[in-house]
């Protein structure tokens, strides 16, 4: 079944072009090549393989442990203000249909390079009792959730957006399991959920939740019905559940993060598929209140994608350039405002988790990067922080999710392949 599946993927990728790979697709102004449409995307997607005796590779003067092994899906984590850490364990989406032969075979593709580990549907806490860097403590803090992915704390009150609803635990300050079930806060689209994460941040004053909603398609092909309240960030009253659109036209806003000093929220998003190896890159951006960012419509601004129909010139002109290009297909999902305390190289920026493409012949993502920033905008080109995940049989050891920056001097990774925790460290 296999080898007939592959022969009929490579048979179809075929009738696309084979353009050289695009210049440079980084930052705020990256070097867009004309789109081009095949039967199939390009599609190789490398293959798990074990870590052994191996680790991720990090830079000169930093250091990287697995903190947690044998999980059962990580996405996101969160470091409590005691140090502990959260991490949202599980899956969902998988009642999504498949619209077409290509679709099936894409979707078997993607398959391969994924754990045969079920997803854990719950909240997990890591804890280093005595500050070794060990955490030697791990504990199911809540279990029986529904595709649990964002994390956000505001005072005693801990949210988890599950793929179906927001919801709320009461929190306190060193425990080490949920005291109850969750409340309600409000639900969240889920019919279909071709795009089941759902990515949270909670403003500065914690009045608001920012949760991050992606699209049922890849530009429209299961109509627009299915794409209402979607391929946007919401804004959640916390105390009351009501909600709006904050920013729209967001195809998948994979991870969301309130920028220190400013209060800024900041979104990383996975943009559309099917128009060539080089289109469209994922990106780094701000979310500005009302912004519309595109999609399904244009990209990066009002570059016009002609598969839409029907076409809205009003809204493409509306249409918002983001801020910082990371390359087409790279699959962000996770994003981190850094602090001193991880070193003079890494102590302003973000730190983005790449999961990996899986349509484009020569495979990219699959590491964390560091976007450099100055006078609070991206300004540089991205850096490799944690890399060797490929290895030179062309198959993956991890592919990172979430990223989140303790601000003692650590880099917490979630790896949903090897379905390990990393922690890097600046060696002391």
């Amino acid at each position: 079944m296999r080898a007939i599946l592959l022969a009929g993927a490579a048979a179809l990728a075929l009738s696309a072009c084979d353009d050289a790979p695009a210049a440079e697709q980084h930052g705020a102004n990256p070097n867009l090549p004309a789109p081009h449409r095949g039967l199939l995307p390009d599609m190789t997607i490398p293959r798990p393989a074990s870590w052994g005796n191996d680790r991720p590779t990090v830079p000169p003067g930093y250091t990287i442990q697995a903190i947690a092994t044998d999980l059962r899906i990580p996405r996101q984590t969160l470091v409590l203000p005691n140090g502990d850490i959260l991490v949202t364990e599980g899956t969902g989406g998988q009642g999504a249909p498949r619209l077409n032969p290509k679709a099936f075979i894409a979707g078997i593709i993607k398959s391969w390079g994924k754990t045969s580990v079920p997803g854990g549907n719950r909240l997990t806490l890591l804890r280093d009792a005595d500050g070794d860097g060990t955490y030697e403590s791990r504990t199911v803090f809540a279990s029986n959730l529904n595709g649990p992915y964002g994390l956000a704390l505001v005072d005693n009150n801990l949210y988890v957006a599950n793929q179906d609803a927001l919801v709320r635990f009461d929190y306190r300050a060193g425990q080490t399991e949920a005291s109850g079930p969750p409340t309600l806060v409000t639900n969240l689209p889920a019919a279909v959920n071709h795009h089941w994460t759902k990515s949270l941040a909670a403003s500065p004053d914690g009045r608001f939740l920012y949760v991050g909603i992606g699209s049922n398609s890849n530009i429209t092909e299961r109509g627009m019905d299915v794409e209402i309240d979607r391929a946007m960030v919401w804004e959640v009253d916390r105390q009351t559940g009501a909600h709006r659109p904050y920013a729209t036209g967001l195809r998948n806003p994979t991870a969301l993060a309130i920028q220190p000093g400013s209060g800024q929220l900041w979104a990383v998003a996975n943009e559309r598929d099917e128009i060539g190896p080089d289109l469209v890159p994922d990106y780094l951006t701000s979310v500005r209140e009302g912004g519309f960012y595109g999609w399904p419509y244009s990209y990066w601004g009002q570059n016009v994608d002609t598969r839409v129909r029907p076409q809205n010139p009003e809204r493409v002109a509306a249409a918002i350039a983001p801020d910082y290009a990371l390359g087409a297909h790279v699959a962000a999902l996770g994003v981190a405002f850094s602090a001193p305390a991880m070193g003079a190289t890494f102590a302003d920026g973000v730190f983005v988790g790449q999961h990996g493409s899986w349509n484009r012949d020569n495979p990219v993502g699959y590491k964390v990067v560091f976007v450099p920033f100055r006078d609070g905008r991206p300004s540089g080109d991205p850096v490799d922080v944690v890399s060797g995940f490929l290895n030179g049989e062309g198959n993956t050891r991890g592919r990172p999710v979430g990223v989140s920056v303790d601000p003692r001097g650590a880099l917490i990774v979630a790896d949903d392949l090897s379905n390990t925790v990393w922690r890097v460290t600046p060696s002391r």
